[in-house]
């Protein structure tokens, strides 16, 4: 949680290249952690089919 902190602190002190740069990052982690929760989903739905 310290390195989101640090990294959105670190974007308001940035130019306009980096703030593009930690939301690029910022919007990759977010469809990272939709993935998983999404395939932890699919997994526990075929686990009740067996």
């Amino acid at each position: 949680m310290e390195v989101l902190s640090t990294l959105i602190h670190n974007m308001l002190h940035s130019s306009a290249a980096g703030t593009v740069g930690v939301m690029g990052i910022l919007t990759y982690l977010g469809v990272i952690i939709i993935a998983a929760l999404y395939r932890i989903r699919e997994g526990m739905n075929e686990a009740k089919h067996h």
